[in-house]
């Protein structure tokens, strides 16, 4: 190396450890305003909350008329190693109270595992865990 070189790296030393290092955060990732989990909830025949809405949990927002209560009930039920949307098992034995047309579904991402649910009152089973999620589903 040149004695004009070495010069150069010396007179530009200071300059480079007191400037802040360009990369010291992480850059943003494409849509990372909207990372957690993330629901598409679709309600029909219940009346005046029928249609589609977005969730987002952590932080709550999307078009769900009631994002910080619905993710709030979900984050209470939430358990490691279970699935928290997971269907009335066949064989449980249920009333035949009829609880109403109500239908919905739901896919996305939870906790970090895929959605894809459906959901309605047509039993005492259904409509018990329709009420689980009354936030979400209305």
């Amino acid at each position: 190396m040149s004695l004009r070189h070495l010069a150069l790296a010396a007179a530009l030393a200071p300059a480079l450890f007191a400037a802040p290092a360009a990369s010291a955060a992480p850059l943003p990732l494409a849509g990372e305003e909207l990372s957690g989990d993330h629901l598409t909830v679709t309600v029909t025949d219940s009346g005046a909350f029928d249609g589609t809405y977005e969730l987002y949990c952590h932080p709550a927002g999307g078009t769900h008329p009631h994002a910080r209560a619905a993710c709030d009930q979900l984050d209470k039920q939430t358990s490691w190693g279970r699935d928290l949307f997971a269907p009335v098992p066949p064989d449980q034995e249920c009333t035949m109270m009829y609880g109403g047309p109500h239908r919905a579904h739901v896919t996305g991402t939870w906790a970090g595992r895929p959605v894809k649910a459906d959901f309605s009152r047509v039993n005492g089973c259904e409509t018990a865990r329709w009420n689980r999620f009354s936030s979400l589903l209305g």
